[in-house]
């Protein structure tokens, strides 16, 4: 079992620097976000709820050329990255300073089109999930998308062995494509990465079954509720808003 440890910004530069090798397909995961959501025939907003470094942010602002992307973070650093990575976006991206647990949001331009999430919201309990669900179902208008890409917890322990062999294979087969070997994988072990194989319930990782949240979207209206793709314990899914 590894010790508990939370998010802080040694980690966000582990994540920088190796999570080109940790999340499985990631770009394919970005590409799928992007081809989601709705197109901006009038200007709009998009949320990037824990936007990291703005990777997924770069993808949308291309694609969308119509939207204004706030990038919300906890992380000084991932801000800093974001700001420096689509600064040639000019006031396109706004970059905004969050805690993900903190229910009074951020003033934003509207009208809001999507939220979008990618590996954040499983550091939250179930009812924490719930809340935020919620919370975005109120802050998007009518016709606007909530779409999550995130770690989901197994419904069985042979789920658990299963997707903890898939991810290190995804992270083995990403390392030997990128550089021709396997050092990739090894700071993924050294780091213990692999929830599904060193998890710990006093971590800070805390998947839910995918199940739960789809059921959890359906409770709040959340309107055509789907799984887009998955691989490894990595889902990405959402619904839409038509009230």
């Amino acid at each position: 079992m590894k010790a508990p440890q939370p998010w802080d910004e040694q980690v966000s530069q582990d994540f920088i620097d190796y999570g080109r090798y940790f999340v499985p397909e990631r770009e394919r995961q970005w590409r799928i976000i992007a081809d989601l959501l709705p197109y901006f025939e009038q200007p709009g907003v998009v949320i990037d709820l824990c936007c990291g470094e703005g990777l997924l942010a770069q993808v949308i602002l291309e694609q969308r050329p119509g939207c204004t992307l706030y990038g919300l973070d906890g992380s000084p650093e991932m801000l800093h990255r974001a700001q420096e990575r689509l600064a040639h976006y000019g006031e396109r991206f706004k970059a905004v300073q969050f805690d993900l647990l903190d229910r009074s949001w951020p003033p934003v331009d509207y009208p809001m089109r999507a939220v979008v999430s990618s590996l954040a919201i499983h550091h939250l309990e179930g009812l924490e999930k719930l809340a935020l669900f919620q919370d975005v179902h109120h802050l998007l208008a009518p016709g606007g998308v909530f779409l999550i890409a995130d770690l989901v917890e197994p419904a069985h322990p042979t789920g658990w062995d299963v997707v903890a062999k898939e991810w290190d294979l995804a992270v083995q087969e990403r390392a030997m494509e990128l550089d021709g070997n396997l050092e990739g994988f090894a700071a993924f072990e050294r780091m213990r990465w692999n929830t599904y194989r060193y998890f710990d319930p006093e971590d800070i990782d805390k998947p839910s079954r995918l199940l739960d949240q789809l059921k959890w979207l359906e409770l709040l209206d959340f309107v055509d509720v789907d799984v887009y793709w998955m691989r490894a314990g990595h889902a990405i899914f959402g619904g839409r808003v038509i009230k």
